[in-house]
């Protein structure tokens, strides 16, 4: 060995974890580094550009910094960088810039990653406790996303403009045009605590003063209380900018109030979004609505994949791609029945168009298929009306299927007749399944529990799901035989923690991640939920029901958080690449095609799995359920 290199293995020695390697492999090592010089304030990483090395500061100094531009971190001599985007998936994770004057080894990526895989102690120092890197991994790609750390306050355009409820509408127009707005806020002079009932009582736009005024002819001394939309959502001030544009978008609502405590601190607007964030899917959603018909509508679904391999690249969370899915799963719902309406007619009785499984709990991707069924009125009579909703079903089915959410292979949509129900009548059945767990029944349960209204009488829907809360924790023999049920799925490990594939993809033996991971987990956490009489549809606020009800041992509700947002990422970013390599994407994958980390916190993830459903057996142990 070279003298230069003997230095460098000296060198080495000094810092962790390279003191922990033996002398060979560390001699080994220094033979393979290569030496590179970088002028002070000069760019040594960018984000997102391959990287095929780990680096070491010989000398001087670095500046690490997040994607956003803040500062991360400050490395001198012996420091290491570029390990995340070795590991995770060969680009620059953290960019990186030379502080002074700066020496660096390289040592490349292949060498590193035998080295991590074969030194326990070398690989500890990079991945210290395994449920540890799981949680920095999850936190890592939620920090990373612009959408999920800026709050939607810090883009309020301006103050409030607030009227009360008496003014007329004509001081409310005039003031409108002295403070150049397209709407107000219409706010009490105080709120009513007793009831709950906070100070905002509506919001009036131009649009009320144009239809509900100009066009009916109503005198310009009415108030605008009696104009005023009085049905709209809120959200609180703190509250993420992605959690405001889904909100927006799911209710179709242009304005929405930030209020913190019971004052309404400004109204959000489309226009604020896009002047912050011109973010894909929501553009995407407001072309949906622009569509024309059906064939307008398929041509425009073809961009579907680009806008979620979009949002992939954007480092959205799961949470934030299944809930944007869903929106726009909804979107072509609504669009899609609104244009059956147009051709149909108006419908005979009121009804509700019902979302199910994925869309209802916010965590759609990009291949699905389609669950759905219609909640009618209770003056709903087969005779005289079904030949409308017959043909209104078809023509929303036949027009997602065109979309691109395929037919359900098990027929769970709402061109069954079987799934077309009286809200009296979709009472009774899950009241039945609930009090009556046989096989068939818990296995509608685990698809027609998670529902949410999409169209129509859409409180029907809501009343339903307390309906199903309510009597389900009251009803310990079905959770009991529910979370027998939901053992029939288990995580893909052998006995000695290695993944167990089949014969399920078109490379060979793969793990599908959807039957094998997410599913299982989505079914772990509805018993749970059903358990603490929870409502919610969406796995992580199912969780955070859970947590608050203190039904699971402490750090459990946080572990399968975070199993769940890596598996789901794994899923996300598989079909992602799928996309952009012209594959037609799936859920199959191969852990060969992982890298090192990737499959340990993979593993790592199942094994929380795993564990959860152990602690079902123990949770829920009867006889009559676990024989």
């Amino acid at each position: 060995m070279q003298a230069e290199q003997v230095e460098v293995s000296s060198f080495l020695s000094q810092y962790q974890p390279f003191d922990e390697l033996p002398e060979e492999a560390r001699d080994a090592l220094a033979q393979s580094i290569e030496i590179a010089y970088f002028r002070a304030g000069s760019q040594i990483l960018n984000f997102r550009d391959p990287i095929k090395d780990l680096y070491v500061v010989r000398s001087g100094s670095v500046e690490v910094f997040h994607r956003n531009g803040e500062l991360h971190n400050r490395l001198a001599e012996g420091g290491i960088f570029g390990q995340m985007g070795v590991l995770m998936n060969g680009s620059v994770r953290f960019p990186v810039k030379a502080l002074d004057d700066t020496l660096v080894y390289c040592i490349p990526d292949e060498l590193f990653k035998q080295y991590f895989a074969e030194y326990d102690a070398f690989g500890d120092y990079f991945e210290t406790d395994e449920a540890e890197v799981l949680r920095g991994t999850v936190s890592r790609s939620v920090e990373s996303s612009d959408l999920s750390t800026v709050q939607a306050k810090t883009i309020l355009a301006r103050r409030p403009v607030i009227a009360s409820p008496e003014m007329t509408v004509q001081q409310a127009a005039k003031r409108m045009g002295e403070e150049d707005v397209s709407f107000i806020l219409v706010c009490s002079s105080h709120s009513e605590p007793e009831s709950g009932q906070s100070k905002l009582k509506g919001i009036l736009t131009d649009q009320h003063l144009r239809q509900r005024i100009v066009a009916d002819g109503l005198p310009l001394t009415t108030p605008i209380s009696d104009v005023m939309t009085q049905e709209f959502e809120v959200l609180d001030s703190n509250a993420y900018m992605f959690e405001a544009m889904l909100t927006m978008l799911r209710f179709n609502q242009p304005q929405l109030p930030l209020m913190h405590r019971d004052e309404p601190i400004g109204a959000l607007t489309l226009l604020d979004i896009l002047r912050h964030e011109s973010q894909s899917s929501l553009l995407f959603v407001k072309g949906i609505f622009a569509q024309q018909s059906i064939k307008d509508l398929v041509r425009y679904s073809k961009q579907l994949p680009a806008v979620y391999v979009r949002m992939v690249n954007e480092d959205a969370n799961s949470h934030m791609v299944g809930s944007a899915m869903a929106v726009i799963g909804r979107s072509f719902k609504q669009h899609l029945l609104s244009l059956a309406e147009e051709k149909l007619g108006k419908p005979p009785v009121p009804y509700c168009f019902l979302a199910l499984g994925s869309m209802a709990r916010d965590e759609q991707l990009l291949v699905t298929d389609q669950d759905n069924a219609l909640l009618l009125d209770d003056a709903y009579d087969p005779r005289e009306h079904e030949a409308y909703f017959e043909q209104l079903a078809k023509f929303v089915c036949d027009g997602l299927a065109a979309c691109g959410y395929t037919y359900c292979s098990g027929d769970i949509m709402a061109t069954n007749p079987q799934w077309r129900k009286t809200f009296t009548q979709w009472q009774e059945c899950f009241a039945d399944w609930i009090d009556n767990p046989e096989p068939q029944a818990l296995l509608n349960s685990s698809i027609f529990f998670d529902l949410d209204g999409v169209w129509g009488e859409t409180k029907l829907a809501d009343i339903l799901k307390i309906f199903i809360a309510q009597r389900a924790k009251k009803t310990p023999r079905f959770l009991a035989s529910l979370a027998r049920n939901a053992l029939s799925r288990t995580p893909p490990l052998g006995f000695f923690k290695n993944f167990v594939m089949e014969p399920d993809g078109r490379h060979g033996k793969s793990i599908n991640l959807k039957r094998r991971g997410t599913a299982p987990l989505s079914d772990v956490i509805r018993v749970h939920a059903l358990a603490v009489g929870s409502d919610a549809q969406n796995s992580f606020e199912r969780l955070d029901d859970i947590n608050e009800a203190g039904l699971l041992p402490q750090g459990k509700g946080r572990e399968l958080s975070d199993a769940l947002e890596y598996i789901s990422m794994v899923r996300i970013r598989h079909q992602a690449y799928d996309v952009e390599h012209n594959e037609s994407p799936d859920n199959a994958i191969n852990p060969m095609h992982l890298s090192t980390f990737e499959k340990r916190n993979l593993r790592e993830a199942f094994q929380v799995l795993d564990n959860a459903q152990q602690f079902l057996k123990y949770r829920y142990h009867s006889q009559s359920a676990f024989k």
